[in-house]
């Protein structure tokens, strides 16, 4: 018996060594490039699996091919205007997504991401997560322009989950199920998250139901203390294993996992039998750190597992839908992929160059700490501005001009600070009530103090895009993506493009809810 078995070892040698080369060849070639930025990278994440032996069965992203070859659809968008859908692919294979595509057909309207194409060609795509055990549904679709960024310089989308939406696909093709073994990353805006449960990515019950201890395994990103958590205030990066967050082997605190917020994060969860791994970094530069690599958690019912093979995002396993996030590229793999692997992974994703859409959350916006006065664009109302009136709470429109008083002008006037809910988005202090923000309550704009609230700050968090009527800015509300700063028989409200509120009407909607930024009135 000696000789075959010393045989299967020298053949289980030689595939590892291959792997090997194959991945340290990937990251030389990585690390060596000097290509321009607008060049795709000559491999991508998946066919950096593939060489270390742990092929990808799904890949999603909205930003980017993840194999050098692939050349088809990243996601599917529709517009509210008609209900039309287009698919959004790359500018050519192995690239970047076609931000241009979307632009053109989202113009003058708003549009939602209805399908997140899986490119393994196992055709594992997300779409509207149905209703599961934890709370009602289908969930809400992501707006598609909420999450503006930049990847090798080229613009793109992530997919930006406000409580409430998320995605799912509860029939899929390879992915690990019981206790196989199974690697995923994602790439998430650090800044964007909460203490809802749970913002995932990762593998789910294919029931949208709690099934019980471990049966699941996907990445959590987010600041829950419920179950596990890590070090400082969070955010951490935690494996949602069901009926658990955890931070490492307890179901409390594991003080080596810590609070981790680059604006781009890599999360890395891993896992096979009596065995599994959470993994980080800044996905702009540098490595990865390994936080937990060790046994299952003590506790019954994790060892071995029981994983069910679906897959979800933004949501947890039986959609509890509380959490927020943004997620720009993710994949998960069949087999257990080796850190060699995941690091070279890394070196392609800073290799990429992710980068902020812009300041303050919005094409030129104007950065935080500025001060400006938001213009009406509609034919009607070019000489009013956003103004809070010192009698009341109310935000209206109202003509402000030169000669207007000195507290009419400062009423106009606002400064801008980076999103209370959200630092990639804005929210508007006013210039003379120290403290006062802009934030909707019941649809209806209100200047009000913070209270420190999470739904305070999530109200007075709005992300600028490009005006729908190509002037200025459109201000998205950050917890009600499908909804907009519009006036509306001069008083301003959140609204959507035809909703069920007079103030939803779709007459000159994009006129409505484009703004221009002014000089502000009081300097």
């Amino acid at each position: 018996m000696s000789v075959p078995v010393a045989a299967h070892l020298q053949q289980h040698v030689r595939k590892w060594a291959l792997a090997v080369t194959a991945v340290v060849a990937l990251i030389a070639g990585i690390l060596a490039g000097t290509s321009p930025a607008s060049q795709a990278a000559v491999s991508g994440p998946c066919d950096i699996y593939a060489s270390g032996g742990t092929p990808c069965v799904a890949a999603h992203s909205t930003t980017r091919a993840l194999y050098g070859s692939y050349n088809g659809s990243l996601y599917q968008v529709r517009r509210a205007s008609d209900n039309a859908t287009q698919n959004i692919g790359v500018l050519s294979a192995g690239g970047y997504a076609n931000a241009a595509a979307q632009d053109s057909f989202c113009s003058g309207t708003s549009c939602v991401i209805t399908v997140i194409y899986d490119q393994s060609g196992r055709g594992n795509n997300l779409t509207q997560a149905p209703a599961g055990g934890a709370a009602g549904g289908p969930d809400n679709l992501a707006n598609a322009t909420a999450a503006p960024t930049t990847v090798a310089g080229h613009k793109a989308y992530g997919v930006f989950v406000a409580p409430g939406t998320g995605y799912r696909n509860d029939h899929t093709s390879g992915i690990a199920t019981g206790d196989n073994p199974e690697g995923m990353y994602a790439i998430f805006d650090g800044t964007h998250y909460n203490g809802g449960c749970c913002f995932d990515y990762g593998n789910a019950e294919t029931d949208s139901r709690d099934d019980g201890n471990g049966t699941m395994e996907a990445i959590y990103f987010g600041n829950i203390k419920v179950w596990g958590y890590g070090s400082g205030n969070g955010p951490w990066i935690m494996a949602d294993l069901e009926n658990g967050l955890f931070s490492g082997v307890n179901q409390h605190l594991n003080s080596n996992d810590p609070t981790i917020n680059y604006r781009y994060t890599t999360a890395i969860i891993k896992g096979g039998p009596n065995h599994w791994a959470i993994r980080g970094g800044n996905a702009q530069s540098g490595g990865l750190s390994t936080f937990y690599d060790g046994v299952r958690p003590n506790v019954s019912g994790y060892n071995p597992m029981k994983k069910q093979g679906a897959i979800i995002l933004g949501i947890g396993g039986d959609n509890s839908k509380g959490a927020q996030g943004t997620f720009y590229e993710g994949v998960m793999t069949s087999g257990y992929p080796s850190d060699a692997t995941e690091n070279a992974v890394q070196a392609n994703i800073t290799s990429v160059a992710y980068g902020n859409g812009s300041s303050g959350g919005g094409s030129g916006f104007p950065a935080a700490g500025s001060r400006l006065s938001l213009r009406a664009t509609t034919s009607c109302c070019t000489g009013d501005y956003i103004t809070h009136d010192d009698a009341d709470t109310n935000v209206v429109i109202s003509s402000v001009t030169s000669s207007s008083t000195a507290t009419a002008k400062a009423d106009a006037t606002w400064i801008v600070r980076a999103g209370l809910a959200n630092s990639s988005c804005v929210s508007f202090e006013s210039a003379n009530k120290s403290g006062q923000y802009l934030r909707h309550y019941n649809y209806k704009l209100q200047l009000a103090a913070s209270d420190g609230s999470s739904t305070f700050q999530q109200d007075a968090t709005f992300c600028p895009q490009s005006g729908q009527n190509g002037q200025g800015y459109s201000l998205q509300s950050v917890n009600f993506p499908d909804k907009y700063l519009r006036h509306f028989n001069y008083n301003v409200y959140i609204a959507s493009n035809g909703g069920s509120n007079a103030w939803d009407s779709a007459t000159s909607w994009a006129d409505d809810v484009s703004w221009a930024t002014a000089s502000p009135w009081t300097p």
